[in-house]
């Protein structure tokens, strides 16, 4: 199943919406920034200075405060480097990409702060903003056109829920009960994805052009890393839950999966490896701790998946689910600490 017309993350400001629960993700995104840096820094090195105008794209920006937060943090990096070098700094064509369902209201109705600090810093190039509606597995840019490339948990997801999992019963990811072939089937998928992701964007991007790529991934080869699935296995056990109180058919638990890949880092490596149109230039992998109270953590998955899970089991349950999800992380962090391991990879194209 594609999931290009359905999935996005919670619209708006409110109390479940993605933009008052990202704080993880912003978290990531601090400690993605000496990579950014770099990345920067190398760009301007290779190219003797900037380009008149600099071309940035995010992939999968989502909304909320994160998503200009990066513009902000790039901005800031080229002007610094400017100010050392007692160069011109280069206007600025920022693209901010994600799927059609994506709530770029939010981020539109943002855009006036955004321009109104940039003015205060006025020696900053000009910045213009685009949206680009659309998945990052399809064409997005003419050939030879970005200079960097950046995304921000978003390419763990796949473009679609894997084939072959009739099998995964009762679990909605991978889980310690899954038959081998989910592993596979999941392994396939991101594979398949991670490398057109590759071989669009080695089109897209300039010679010696970045991409950096923070995302969810694994500290293990083992799939079932607590890591990366204990999280998903609590909303599994929450949805059969209410399987037993009547309240939900166990083959429509069976039959949902979360179109979703935290890959080791060997599998990234050798991805990079085989595609061959990009060096690998640094992987650094750290882990964050679950939202705290409990009550955050059921948000915060509520915020990024809520719209999927609704379109197949229906809004009307969405309360009760997330409530009892809620007491399962409550139960869980009372004897174990919550952690999702995290990847951030700095990539060159040849």
């Amino acid at each position: 199943m594609s999931i290009e017309a359905v999935f996005h993350m919670n619209t708006g400001n409110g109390d479940s919406s993605y933009a008052s629960n990202s704080h993880l993700q912003g978290t990531g995104l601090q400690r993605s920034l000496p990579v950014l840096q770099e990345a920067i820094n190398r760009i301007a090195k290779d190219l003797n200075g900037f380009p008149w105008c600099f071309k940035i794209a995010d992939l999968g920006c989502s909304s909320g405060p994160n998503t200009l937060s990066v513009v902000t943090n790039i901005l800031d990096i080229v002007h610094d480097i400017c100010s050392e070098n007692n160069s011109q700094v280069p206007q600025f064509q920022v693209f901010l990409n994600d799927l059609v369902e994506n709530d770029f209201n939010t981020v539109f109705s943002s855009l006036p702060a955004f321009y109104s600090k940039l003015k205060k810093g006025d020696k900053r190039g000009p910045c213009y903003v685009y949206a680009v509606p659309g998945s990052f597995y399809s064409r997005l840019f003419p050939d030879e056109n970005i200079h960097l490339f950046h995304s921000s948990y978003a390419v763990h997801w796949l473009s679609r829920v894997p084939q072959g999992l009739e099998n995964n019963k009762l679990n909605i990811y991978m889980a310690k009960t899954s038959p081998t072939t989910v592993f596979e089937a999941y392994r396939t998928q991101f594979e398949e994805d991670f490398t057109k992701l590759l071989v669009l964007r080695s089109h897209e991007m300039i010679s010696g052009g970045h991409m950096i790529l923070t995302f969810a991934g694994r500290s293990k080869p083992d799939p079932t890393s607590e890591d990366c699935c204990v999280i998903w296995e609590l909303l599994a056990k929450s949805l059969v839950d209410m399987v037993k109180e009547g309240l939900v058919e166990g083959s429509k638990v069976s039959s949902f999966n979360i179109p979703q890949y935290t890959p080791y880092e060997g599998e990234i490596r050798d991805v990079i490896q085989k595609e061959g149109s990009f060096s690998l230039h640094s992987v650094n992998g750290f882990a964050l701790s679950w939202p705290t109270p409990g009550i955050n953590t059921a948000k915060f998955i509520r915020a990024i998946c809520e719209p999927l899970i609704a379109n197949h089991f229906g809004y009307s349950m969405m309360d009760l689910l997330f409530k009892k999800y809620q007491e399962h992380v409550v139960d869980h962090l009372a004897i174990k600490k919550g952690m999702n391991y995290n990847l951030i990879i700095s990539l060159i194209k040849k």
